[in-house]
């Protein structure tokens, strides 16, 4: 029997081959980019090369550059500004309470205690740098302090909240340190902290005069050398922020 012919299959063309450059993942360039950073020893604020230098010396396409520079512009190792070039930027810990923020939030909407988590991290943190803290810090640094103590006082008896007075003390509190890393990580989980509770609609701590004493209680042991008491009462008011946190997350103000 007679059959009509079938036409034979055609193939549908693939993509067009690419260059070997343009196959290397955006995170190859991305370390490369930051090698080069590193081994020409440049510093924040200073010029990268331009695109097409990149693109010579990695040997890959345009698109492949600015993606690889999107990504790092994300983690605040480079600075785009769009007219005048690519800069080394600050390398700050903005990206890390980004991620923490947004963690913090979808693991709340599932009852968990992440906020907690990241509480508890921080009270590690700063108790056991209040005995480095004690071993340095001067009369007038202690001074400094008391007077922080003095105006969260003045504004708890006004019913004034006080939340940018507390990230002062904890500030100055480890300031003396002089590693700026424990400042930027402290200003992380403050900046975590707050974020959330923004977010979540918390409302302050009903009992600032009770916030005000758990400070005055830190500076009171320092003052008298006394590195235990110092830790205990560090600990005691992060115990008083957790049990807040956790009424907060469980609707109970």
């Amino acid at each position: 029997m007679w059959r009509m012919p079938q036409e034979p299959i055609r193939e549908r063309p693939g993509p067009a081959p690419r260059r070997s450059g343009e196959r290397r993942v955006s995170g190859q360039v991305q370390r490369e980019v930051t090698q080069l950073i590193l081994d020409r020893r440049l510093r924040p604020g200073a010029l990268l090369p331009t695109e097409a230098e990149l693109m010579e010396e990695l040997g890959v396409s345009r698109n492949s550059v600015r993606e690889a520079l999107k990504a790092l512009q994300a983690l605040d190792i480079v600075e785009i500004r769009h007219g005048y070039g690519t800069y080394v930027g600050q390398a700050s810990l903005t990206p890390l309470a980004d991620g923490l923020t947004f963690r913090t939030l979808v693991q709340l909407a599932d009852d968990t205690p992440a906020l907690a988590e990241i509480l508890q991290v921080r009270a590690v943190l700063e108790e056991g740098l209040v005995r480095a803290v004690a071993a340095v810090l001067t009369d007038a640094e202690l001074s400094g302090l008391e007077d922080l103590v003095r105006r969260m006082e003045e504004a708890a008896a006004a019913g004034d909240a006080f939340p940018d007075l507390d990230r002062e003390f904890h500030e100055a509190l480890y300031r003396p340190l002089g590693n700026t890393l424990v400042t930027q990580l402290l200003g992380a989980f403050w900046h975590v902290f707050h974020r959330v509770a923004g977010v979540r609609g918390w409302s302050s701590d009903p009992a600032p005069d009770v916030t005000v004493r758990r400070h005055r209680d830190i500076v009171a042991a320092l003052r008298a050398g006394d590195v235990g008491a110092a830790q205990r009462a560090m600990a005691d008011h992060f115990r008083g922020i957790e049990a807040r946190a956790g009424q907060e997350s469980r609707g109970v103000g």
